[in-house]
């Protein structure tokens, strides 16, 4: 299983070669900046979108949406967790070695990786955590899955992924979070619904402070009347005729 795709003419190797390439003909400082993105940053955005998302759904959400969503945000780094566990066996079984050491050439941004290439570890984890915030939330979900798509993109222009150790990243943690999602949401629903109804940690599912659909609805919950038609002091008929 170690010779996957060494072969030149094989479709991954030339699309590695593609996207590699691209690295050599940018400028020093956009591969620094792909590099640290590749590495660290998507990863970070991922945590952020997890975040933002759940600061949405506690504020706006229902009693019952906010505990659906924040139970399906909890199983997102508990799938991508679950996935890397999964790569462990299979990376032991396939043992592809990085492509820089079977192809010259390659202009390789990250030095130091000694670890088997397939699947890609961070193609995995983003991939995910993505589809598990999907499960939460579509909107988020569908922003994070294109951050996933980007950090896939991202191995193979750094030279330390073929590009199907990336897609079978993306297969990895695409099944892992889908299958068990029934399973993870039976067993956390329980869970975060009770947290919600605690007095001390119930705010980490849903707000306490109601907020307001509309404009009449803002005003009414600040106390604010409604004007009625005639109902100002001192109104007669001509100055009604008037204003109108």
């Amino acid at each position: 299983m170690a010779g996957l795709a060494l072969d030149g003419s094989n479709p991954d190797v030339s699309l590695l070669y593609d996207i590699n390439g691209l690295a050599k003909a940018a400028p020093a400082w956009f591969d620094r900046v792909m590099e640290f993105v590749g590495e660290y940053g998507i990863m970070l955005g991922m945590v952020l979108a997890v975040l933002w998302c759940w600061w949405s759904v506690r504020r706006r959400g229902t009693a019952d949406d906010s505990v659906t969503a924040v139970a399906g945000l909890v199983w997102a780094p508990l799938a991508a967790g679950i996935a890397l566990l999964v790569n462990i066996p299979i990376r032991g079984f396939v043992e592809r070695r990085r492509p820089f050491y079977d192809h010259e050439g390659l202009d390789v941004l990250v030095a130091g990786k000694t670890d088997f290439s397939f699947v890609s570890d961070h193609a995995t984890m983003a991939m995910a955590i993505a589809v598990g915030l999907f499960v939460a939330n579509r909107k988020f979900g569908l922003a994070a899955i294109a951050l996933a798509l980007l950090e896939g993109f991202c191995r193979v222009y750094m030279g330390v992924h073929y590009p199907t150790d990336v897609i079978g990243g993306f297969a990895l943690g695409t099944s892992v979070a889908l299958l068990l999602a029934p399973l993870a949401m039976m067993l956390l629903t329980p869970l975060v619904t009770a947290v919600s109804r605690s007095g001390s940690v119930g705010w980490l599912v849903r707000s306490r402070r109601p907020v307001a659909s509309s404009a009449d609805d803002l005003g009414e919950s600040r106390g604010i009347p409604e004007p009625r038609p005639g109902s100002g002091r001192g109104a007669s008929p001509d100055e009604k005729d008037l204003a109108a």
